[in-house]
């Protein structure tokens, strides 16, 4: 198995454990994170490896992760394992998947790459590299139709994890913060990149919003140790250590549970938001070389996933130039007056909930054994 960012290890993390209780004698080992290692996971190499965003992040990396993927490819072709399966990370794991699935090695893609939304092209190159894809979306397999690629739609498993209805008191308990003030998830990104580009934007929003709106107080979950640390030196540098802030390391469904609103860096993040029904505005910035590229190649007018479920730009999107600590802050506070538009945000979140909610762990296991299966056959 190969993921390659948090959201990856969390989808691996739940697979495995769900195929462990079916066949306890199954090995996992490859590349992945934290909780795909307490599954009993064997990382071969740290998932923190292949986390980058961006064309320029990707160039500046190139040789080393093309020379951890060649020599991850030699290896596995020498341990001839029973299967293979890529976890997201598209990039990453096709041009793998191809040379193990050339070689007779059965492959399946968890997590269809956005091939809606932009580079169209890779519906036929999952095809080439896949013996079999894994779907989140409930759209998502009509797309790979012509191409013959069995197709299982899963659902998603932040769907199954997180509880239809929460309990925002309890939320705020367990995380010690303010009952009566107004709680602001600030959720910049997981990636040091991301954070890079990304950071002082959410710490000047904060400050700004905070401004307008006294009684507030922020909460910020970050993924490891080494974005908190580059989350808390951005306050620093830009002297914003009088902001009411809590930091967490982890925890960021607890986070988003307690929120009323949520600033929210444009990824998986952004689903978590939505499946807590927190309303929320989205983010995004990159290099402006990685943008002016991606932006050619997007067939949708916004890139977030509430949007793209909804068919419609139901969350405001602040991208690239345009997510400037003003405008960030300015959208944040029009949305916590507009409470109509608070409601219908999370009107749509509890129906998204429900379309994605299939039991996604155990319909992939059930899949993943029959390839694993049908490849010993």
């Amino acid at each position: 198995m190969v993921a390659g960012e948090a959201s990856g290890d969390q989808l691996g993390a739940h697979l495995i454990a769900a195929l462990r209780a079916r066949r306890p004698g199954l090995r996992f080992a490859g590349i992945g994170g934290p909780r795909m290692a307490a599954q009993g996971f064997d990382a071969h190499v740290s998932m923190d490896q292949l986390a980058v965003r961006g064309y320029t992040e990707a160039l500046r990396h190139y040789r080393r992760i093309t020379r951890i993927r060649r020599e991850l490819g030699d290896a596995l072709l020498a341990e001839r394992p029973g299967l293979f399966i890529g976890v997201d990370a598209s990039d990453f794991n096709l041009d793998l998947e191809h040379r193990l699935k050339e070689a007779g090695i059965p492959t399946v893609h968890y997590v269809s790459p956005s091939v809606w939304a932009w580079r169209g092209w890779r519906v036929k190159r999952v095809a080439r590299s896949a013996t079999h894809l894994l779907a989140m979306f409930p759209f998502e397999p009509a797309l790979y139709e012509r191409t013959g690629l069995p197709v299982t739609y899963v659902g998603h498993p932040l769907a199954d994890v997180i509880p239809l209805q929460v309990n925002k008191d309890e939320a705020r308990a367990q995380l010690r913060l303010p009952a009566r003030k107004l709680i602001v998830a600030l959720l910049p990104g997981s990636r040091r990149s991301e954070l890079e580009y990304m950071g002082a934007a959410f710490v000047l929003a904060a400050h700004r919003l905070r401004q307008e709106i006294p009684e507030v107080h922020f909460v910020c979950p970050m993924a490891s140790r080494e974005t908190r640390d580059l989350f808390e030196t951005t306050v620093h540098v830009h002297g914003r250590t009088d902001l009411p802030l809590t930091l967490l390391f982890g925890h960021s469904h607890e986070a988003l549970a307690a929120a009323d609103l949520a600033l929210v860096a444009s990824g998986t993040a952004t689903l978590e938001a939505a499946l807590f029904k927190t309303p929320m505005v989205i983010a995004y910035r990159q290099s402006f070389l990685s943008w002016a590229l991606q932006r050619r190649m997007m067939y949708l007018p916004y890139v977030g996933m509430p949007n793209i479920l909804a068919g419609e730009a139901l969350v405001p999107e602040l991208l690239q130039g345009r997510a400037t600590p003003a405008a960030l802050a300015a959208a944040l506070l029009d949305l916590l007056r507009d409470t109509a538009a608070q409601r219908r945000q999370v009107e749509k979140f509890r129906e998204f909930h429900v379309l994605l909610r299939q039991n996604t762990a155990e319909k992939a296991a059930d899949t993943v054994l029959g390839v694993l299966d049908a490849g010993r056959a």
